[in-house]
């Protein structure tokens, strides 16, 4: 979990059914190890008493880790639940936030147009021209349903929506606007709109455009139902089972995905510190997330107002499986799993323990190996803790792929997730910027300007006087230019606004290709956008440019020139992708184009301009579409999110233009573990035991292949997290060195010096991970600790059995000089010489060479 409360297992355990069962499953085999101990110590406590020490240890380990097993599984379904809720909670709030703030810029600069300024004041009295002007305007910004102009006592001059005619206000938010320099932002009943509970108004003062007295209000009316429709529709589970909500500052619902489930104005319990507690609303349980807004451009949103998901506790953990390992390749679900520590600790310490009983075992039988009479009753024993220990490690291990599903469905769904966010969020941005580029277009003062043939010092200043208040105000544009019929820059704001002869943007033309289509745009509705790319108007840095036509204000066919507006890419995608990703640590994301050329990224090592490697389907996925796969990537198993832009309203969805652009986000996983597929096959044994006066082997797995060591030279297996790690040239295959135990206090020297079998075999060093194994072996004097894969068994094998290896005659075959026939000779295991191994290992020769075998 993400915080410092304590989880209540109780509480989530009964709604998770495959939890319950793995607790059963634990409890039986708790009380399987506690039947085992006690039969060992009544029936054969002198032979078992070199494993009863183990075995209790193991059987108290556990205990313990039963419990934490259980823990795990609960903590990390809920803590994966409440992590998908939050990040939709967080978007609902953030995506309002950012739409809200494209208003407050809306309402400033709309208030001081001089067209609407001058009627307000009384200078011409033309209402159904001023009417078609702001239905111009909401052409554009389709986001208002309802344009207001009211003078200073209140009556209304001008609306746009006659469905609903008004004829004054008395509402406070009038004074509160013609009081203040700035916006008035307002959500609740209005007389403005008498037909609506609430509603969203931005309200600004207008002024006299030549005295500048205060003269009347304009209003803006959000379309706020309509929006949150459509975010809740885009982004709510596609199975509706938990509800997005906005919330105001007292908690009560101002919006809701489903109003029949959580009503509005309905006030709901709220969880802001991510607390894995459980919350009653209406007699039944939820798991709930709530996040207040971060802010966008310095802007808050209105003042409260929070983002929320509530989900219900008995839908939390149940529903769509993807069988996410059993549908990769094996080598890398293997991989996967081999990541099992970083994501829960205790279970991996669990396997940890099945390995444990595994070497008991293997001791054990390796103790008993040639010893009759009494010891055939720990060999009872041992077969019991086998067989038990099988049956621990099979549902441990599929506790831990069950643990990881969990892990890789919330992944996955959340890379899925942020990535429909990520294009959502790129759309709704660059929709605003087709409306801005538009609406500029049609200041009036810029068409008369462009209209005169000859431009004095006096309209340029007036013109870029104008563009320098705009880009005030849309802080998203690093420049804002306007050109004339032939495509020269007339006026511009930002960086290196002056004469071109001073090095400035002045007086240099826009490319032919663009001007051409401004000149082109059949109607005001009309837009261009440059294609993602190189501009000297950026820094020679790639970004989008939106161009509209200034047409004459006496002949509307005639182009008379153009503005052009520079999205500031560079800080404003990077903003978008980051603000999504949380700053989560080992996840990065992209804006790409459909030739995987990056627009943005949040990698330092893939910048904008660089192509981003991803497979063909990706790229060809259809608008709107989504997809989430676990992928190697970078040299990581990640998680690969992957979404396709499919427009805003009528933005690239009616309004002719099309730019695809997709976002990708990866969340590293682990790096890829070489020969993760698994360390070998797992060959089983037939019963096929030979008679009496057999020889025994203790078998085990070396680079993938089974091996068998006469069982009298073999004394204990040790794990090989116990070798204190020594490099030495001389004997390249000698790897470190363990301390004897004190049953072992015989032998002459203080440790034994281990030695990787599989670089001596293969000449490829050995991974050593929870599985790998030393076994020490003794010949004569000598003693010695051989690093495995893993451990296998101490089977019995008579001479029949037994048959002389094809390359036992050769210089490499001395090592491996017999193979045994098991299971009806349908398996071969490679029997090593212990005095040739011995030799090779110790003898006054160093092997220079891998001594390959059959």
């Amino acid at each position: 979990m993400q915080n410092d409360f304590p989880l209540p297992l109780d509480t989530f355990l009964p709604y998770m059914r495959d939890v319950i069962r793995c607790e059963q499953s634990l409890h039986e085999l708790n009380l399987m190890w506690r039947m085992i101990e006690s039969s060992a110590k009544m029936n054969c406590p002198v032979e078992a008493k070199t494993i009863l020490p183990t075995m209790a240890a193991t059987r108290a380990g556990f205990n313990r880790l039963e419990r934490e097993l259980v823990s795990s599984l609960v903590s990390e379904k809920v803590s994966n639940a409440l992590d998908a809720i939050g990040t939709k909670a967080q978007y609902v709030i953030d995506i309002v936030v950012r739409n809200l703030f494209e208003r407050t810029a809306d309402v400033g600069f709309l208030a001081t147009d001089r067209e609407l300024c001058a009627f307000v004041a009384g200078l011409h009295d033309a209402p159904d021209a001023i009417r078609l002007r702001l239905r111009a305007y909401r052409r554009k910004y389709t986001v208002y349903d309802e344009i207001i102009l009211l003078d200073t006592a209140g009556n209304v001059l001008v609306q746009i929506d006659e469905s609903t005619p008004i004829e004054g206000s008395v509402d406070p938010l009038i004074a509160q606007a013609l009081a203040s320099d700035t916006y008035v932002e307002t959500f609740r009943f209005t007389d403005l709109r008498p037909g609506k509970s609430k509603s969203l108004i931005y309200a600004r003062r207008m002024l006299h455009p030549d005295t500048g007295a205060v003269v009347g209000v304009l209003c803006l009316c959000f379309g706020f139902e309509e929006e949150m429709a459509g975010i809740f529709r885009s982004h709510r589970d596609p199975e509706g089972r938990s509800n997005m909500l906005l919330l105001d500052a007292h908690n009560r619902v101002i919006a809701s995905a489903d109003t029949g489930w959580i009503a509005l104005d309905a006030v709901v319990p709220v969880n802001r510190t991510a607390s894995p507690q459980l919350m009653v609303y209406g007699g039944r349980e939820y798991l709930v997330r709530t996040f207040a807004a971060g802010g966008y451009q310095g802007y808050g949103g209105p003042q409260g107002w929070q983002g929320q998901v509530m989900l219900p506790v008995e839908l939390a953990f149940s529903g769509r499986v993807r069988n996410t390992l059993a549908q990769l390749d094996p080598a890398v679900a293997n991989g996967l799993l081999s990541h099992a520590s970083s994501f829960s600790p205790p279970l991996f310490e669990i396997m940890t323990a099945t390995e444990t009983i595994q070497r008991v075992v293997w001791n054990g039988q390796v103790i008993t190996a040639g010893q009759p009479g009494e010891r055939q009753k720990l060999k009872s024993i041992l077969e019991q803790i086998s067989e038990t220990g099988t049956r621990s490690s099979e549902l441990f291990s599929q506790s831990i792929r069950d643990l990881y599903e969990t892990v890789l469905e919330s992944s996955l769904s959340h890379a899925e997730f942020v990535s429909r966010l990520l294009v959502d969020l790129l759309d709704r941005n660059l929709y605003e910027r087709t409306d801005d580029c538009r609406w500029w277009a049609l200041t009036p003062e810029l068409r008369s300007a462009l209209a005169t043939p000859l431009q004095t010092a006096d309209s340029v200043r007036r013109i870029t006087g104008i563009l320098e208040y705009i880009n005030k105000l849309y802080t998203v544009y690093t420049r804002i230019f306007v050109y004339d019929q032939g495509g020269v820059i007339l006026a511009s704001t930002g960086p290196s606004s002056g004469d071109a002869a001073d090095g400035g943007v002045v007086g240099q033309s826009v490319d032919a290709a663009t001007l051409n289509q401004v000149l082109a745009l059949p109607t005001e509705q009309s837009y261009h956008v440059t294609p993602f790319q190189a501009s000297p108007l950026y820094d020679s840095e790639p970004t989008y440019i939106y161009h509209a036509a200034i047409r004459d204000p006496a002949d509307e066919a005639r182009v008379v020139g153009g503005i052009g507006i520079v999205f500031d890419s560079s800080p404003e995608l990077l903003a978008m992708l980051r603000g999504a990703l949380e700053d989560k640590a080992g996840v990065t994301a992209f804006y790409v184009d459909r030739n995987a050329r990056i627009l943005s990224s949040t990698d330092p090592a893939k910048p904008a301009g660089t192509t981003l490697e991803l497979p063909a389907d990706l790229l060809a996925l259809a608008n709107g579409s989504s997809v989430a796969r676990t992928v190697v990537y970078d040299g990581h198993y990640t998680i690969l999110g992957c979404s396709v832009s499919s427009g805003y309203r009528e933005f690239k969805v009616t309004d002719g233009y099309r730019e695809d652009v997709l976002s990708v986000v990866f969340t590293q996983l682990g790096a890829v573990q070489e020969g993760a597929s698994g360390h070998h096959a797992t060959f089983a044994l037939a019963d096929d035991s030979p008679p009496a006066g057999g020889h025994e082997f203790a078998t085990f797995y070396s680079a993938g292949t089974l091996f068998a060591l006469s069982a009298e030279h073999v004394l204990e297996a040790r794990p090989a997290s116990e070798i204190t790690h020594v490099s030495t040239i001389d004997h390249p295959e000698r790897i470190g060195m363990l301390v004897p135990r004190s049953n072992h206090t015989e032998h002459p020297h203080p440790f034994v010096w281990a030695y990787d079998l599989g670089f001596l075999i293969h000449g490829r060093r050995s991974t050593v991970d929870g599985r790998s194994q030393v076994i020490i072996v003794r010949y004569g004097m000598r003693t010695i600790g051989l690093l495995v894969d893993a451990l296998h068994a101490v089977p019995e094998f008579s001479a029949q059995h037994i048959m002389p290896s094809p390359f036992a005659g050769q210089a490499h075959g001395k090592l491996v000089p017999r193979l045994i026939k098991a299971n009806g000779g349908t398996l071969l295991i490679q029997e090593i010489d212990v005095e040739n191994l011995v030799e090779a290992l110790t003898g006054q020769r160093t092997p220079t060479k891998a001594l390959r075998v059959a």
